[in-house]
This record gives C-alpha cells, sequence and structure tokens, in this order.
C-alpha cells in the first residue's frame, strides 16, 4: 500500500510544480509562498478544531488525530522551519528557470536521500543503488552543459545555487520525516505544520515583502495559487501515511516522489513550450533509469 501511496504523491506533485510555476510567472514570489500556506492551514483546520475542542468529526477516519504534547509540536515547528526554507529557494530558483531544468535537479534528491540515509541510519548501499547514484551524477554533468545552450551557467547561477540548496534541505526535510513519523501521526504533522508555516510566511511577508512591495515585482492574483495548496496537501496526505507504514523505506519512497519530474517535463514541453527538449530529455532518461536502479537495490 505504501508504493501506491507513494506514487500517488508523485503525480500530484508533478502538478504541484506546474502550477507552482504557473503562480509564480511574473509575480513576487513571498505572497504567492504565503497564500499556499494560507490556504493549505484552511484544508486542515478543521481536523486542528476537531482534536482541540473534542467535537471528534473525523472520528473513525483517516483524518482522525489527536493533541499532540508540547515535544510533539517543537517536532513539527523544525519540519515547517525547514520545509521553509526549501520552499523559499525552490520559489525563487522556479521562478526564473525553465521548469525542464529544476525538474531533473529536484530529481536528484533520492540520491542525498540515500547519502544520508547512510551516514545518519547506518544504511549501506548496494550495487544497484550505486548504479542509481552515478547515474543521477551523470544526469547532472548532461543537464548542465544542455542548460548552458539557454544561457544558464550552472557554475555561475545565483537561481541554479537557490535550487540546489533546495534540493538539498528537500532531502534533510525527507531524512526528517521519516524520524518523526515514527513518533507522531501523520494527520497532526500535516495539519499543525501548515498552521506554523502561516505564521512563519505571515512574518517573512510582514517585514521583508510589504515595504518594499511598491518597488520590487508586484503581486497579482491567479487561480493557479490554491491550486498549488490543493495538490501540494494531497501530495504530502499520501506521502505522510506512506511513511507510517512500518515496512515503508523513506529512500524508495523519495525515489518514487521524484518521478513528478516526468509530469513536470511534460508539462513543461507541452504548456511553457520550453527549449531544447531532446537534450533535457535524454538527461531525465538518466535520472528514470537511475530511479530504477535505486527501486531494485532498495526492495
Amino acid at each position: 500500500m505504501w508504493l501506491i501511496l507513494a506514487f500517488a504523491s508523485a503525480a500530484l506533485l508533478g502538478l504541484y510544480d506546474v502550477t507552482k510555476k504557473q503562480a509564480l510567472d511574473r509575480n513576487a514570489v513571498l505572497p504567492v509562498l504565503w497564500f499556499n500556506t494560507l490556504f493549505s492551514t484552511l484544508l486542515f483546520l478543521p481536523m486542528i478544531l476537531s482534536a482541540e475542542t473534542g467535537a471528534g468529526w473525523f472520528e473513525g477516519t483517516l483524518l482522525e488525530t489527536r493533541p499532540g504534547s508540547a515535544e510533539a509540536h517543537l517536532l513539527v515547528v523544525a519540519k515547517s522551519v525547514i520545509v521553509l526554507t526549501s520552499w523559499v529557494f525552490g520559489y525563487y530558483g522556479l521562478k526564473h528557470l525553465p521548469i525542464t531544468i529544476v525538474g531533473p535537479i529536484n530529481a536528484t534528491r533520492p540520491v542525498m536521500v540515500l547519502v544520508g540515509a547512510m551516514l545518519l541510519f547506518g544504511e549501506r548501499l548496494n550495487g544497484y543503488q550505486w548504479t542509481g547514484v552515478l547515474l543521477a551524477v551523470v544526469s547532472l554533468f548532461l543537464l548542465s552543459r544542455s542548460s548552458r545552450r539557454e544561457g544558464v551557467d550552472f557554475s555561475h547561477n545565483i537561481w541554479i545555487l537557490l535550487v540546489a540548496a533546495s534540493a538539498v534541505t528537500g532531502a534533510l526535510s525527507g531524512l526528517y520525516d521519516k524520524f518523526i513519523m515514527s513518533r507522531l501521526d501523520p494527520v497532526f504533522v500535516q495539519s499543525w505544520y501548515n498552521l506554523y508555516q502561516l505564521v512563519i510566511m505571515s512574518g517573512l511577508c510582514l517585514t521583508i515583502w510589504w515595504p518594499k512591495r511598491r518597488t520590487t515585482t508586484p503581486f497579482h492574483w491567479s487561480w493557479a495559487i490554491p491550486l498549488i495548496s490543493v495538490f501540494l496537501s494531497l501530495a504530502d496526505f499520501a506521502y505522510l501515511f506512506a511513511l507510517r507504514d512500518g515496512e515503508a523505506m523513506i529512500s524508495v519512497v523519495s525515489m518514487i516522489r521524484r518521478g513528478s519530474v516526468v509530469v513536470s517535463f511534460a508539462c513543461g514541453a507541452l504548456l511553457f513550450h520550453e527549449k531544447n527538449l531532446r537534450s533535457k530529455a535524454l538527461d531525465l532518461a538518466f535520472i528514470l533509469i537511475g530511479m530504477i536502479f535505486l527501486y531494485i537495490g532498495s526492495r
């Protein structure tokens, strides 16, 4: 069941990336991210109210949760900070880069998760897994070459560095998720971390964006903005329930979720009419083959 949930999460993540790219088109980043956290919080606010008031609206369903301890809330606050850091980096990078470049870079997260699991949890890579890691490294090298045709130099482009930083912090988030999901229930984590993110983003918008809103990129409303929250909330819901399964492996779940690059790549070609697709497709193929090796080696 956890594998099915992981694949569902991957498809939803691809749609999330597409709506995010659309919402960021000539738009201010921080308010878009604030609305994302607002709508995500509103989606899960009934679960918080039900648990905290003892109303029991969702008793006996997948959405049921219970009040958490102070320690539980601190764990969720830490997750909120890690995820928001990754999002801020990723949103700024995605705004200024083709999605067909950003997607393959993000698809390398499973490699970092595997290395992290090896260092933190004592896991060891087998031959198949090492093959997957090497193929992912090759794909990044090829992607750096093909991106230069669009004027994007991996070594000197700030937006590439931000996307890379987003991938690293995203991998850290995945490892942290495996740690906390053995202690907390998925609905508690998702509902409260959305709320804490909204609080943090409100502070960032009020102190960083609002005072300079008239001299920076203006914000305009897009119906893609609420869709970001819908697709992300559904993707995270499936993801956290997958990790709740005692047999779930974070390395495999992370690898499957990066399959979202297939959806984002296809939409980048069909909806955004991005360039240089043939060479990027080769880069993507290396990543997907690497994922297959990672999957086989992690079964």
